[in-house]
């Protein structure tokens, strides 16, 4: 990864930002826990992934329809986002899976 391709990220990641931030505050704080949980569980491709900007899509329209956050994720938020990350391999798949080829008989 060269200085271009870290400027490049950074630029996006600011905007991505101030599109978040432009949102109402019971979108951000949605949000932002979704954000947290999506980081600690680590989907392999969330840095090349489209899963934060294709949510802060989702929200956007959810303003513009007019509806609320829970609204739009729906009351239990928690299996809102399981679904979101239902087909998306994680790095604590990875370490299962890596876990499980080492110790065959698990």
């Amino acid at each position: 990864m060269g200085i271009q391709d870290i400027i490049q990220g950074k630029k996006k990641w600011r905007a991505h930002t101030a599109r978040v931030k432009a949102l109402p505050a019971d979108y951000q704080i949605v949000y932002q826990e979704i954000q947290r949980y999506v980081f600690k569980v680590g989907p392999v491709d969330l840095i090349d992934g489209d899963l934060l900007n294709g949510l802060v899509d989702f929200f956007e329209e959810g303003v513009a329809a007019g509806k609320g956050v829970l609204e739009v994720t729906g009351p239990d938020v928690a299996a809102f986002v399981d679904g979101l990350l239902q087909d998306t391999p994680t790095y604590s798949d990875a370490y299962q899976e890596s876990i499980t080829k080492e110790k065959p008989g698990l």
